[in-house]
């Protein structure tokens, strides 16, 4: 029992040092993402941190090498970012449920992966779509218009 409590006091305290690391990166090269959420959205840091790492997980997972490197050049902290990205509990059952759909398996089982970590993290899965202008237009400002526009494609 102890063990197991030292393991999780552990592995939270991991959790907001990284948490803090992502944080003073961003907020170090320019306009906060995870401020800027926490204020227009009224949600924890934990969660827009959470949200914006599953939000660029995903378009890492679905735009080329050379798209993604176009969104990521302006962000120092996308490494940090995408490994606070929650895993969905039910992620292997997503991937199933997408394989069967033929040719669609990328696009819809990755947006219902993206909603379960959105869920994992306390935010229902249509707050995508209220992280999406927000993310985009820091994005914009710090990768271009054309990063913008490629992590909107997705949506």
């Amino acid at each position: 029992m102890i063990y197991t409590s030292h393991r999780i006091f552990i592995r939270n305290l991991t959790a907001l040092l990284l948490l803090l690391g992502v944080h003073a990166s961003l907020q170090a090269d320019g306009p906060d993402l995870v401020q800027m959420l926490t204020s227009q959205l009224d949600i924890s840091g934990e969660q827009a941190t959470g949200g914006a790492g599953a939000m660029f997980e995903y378009a890492q997972e679905n735009l080329d090498a050379d798209d993604f490197a176009t969104i990521a050049k302006g962000i120092p902290a996308m490494d940090d970012l995408i490994a606070m990205a929650p895993e969905p509990e039910n992620s292997s059952a997503l991937g199933k449920a997408g394989g069967a759909l033929g040719g669609f398996d990328k696009s819809l089982g990755g947006l219902a992966g993206l909603g379960a970590s959105f869920e994992s993290l306390g935010l229902d899965a249509d707050m995508v779509s209220q992280f999406l202008p927000i993310v985009s237009d820091y994005v914009g400002s710090v990768s271009g218009d054309q990063a913008s526009a490629l992590l909107q494609g997705l949506f």
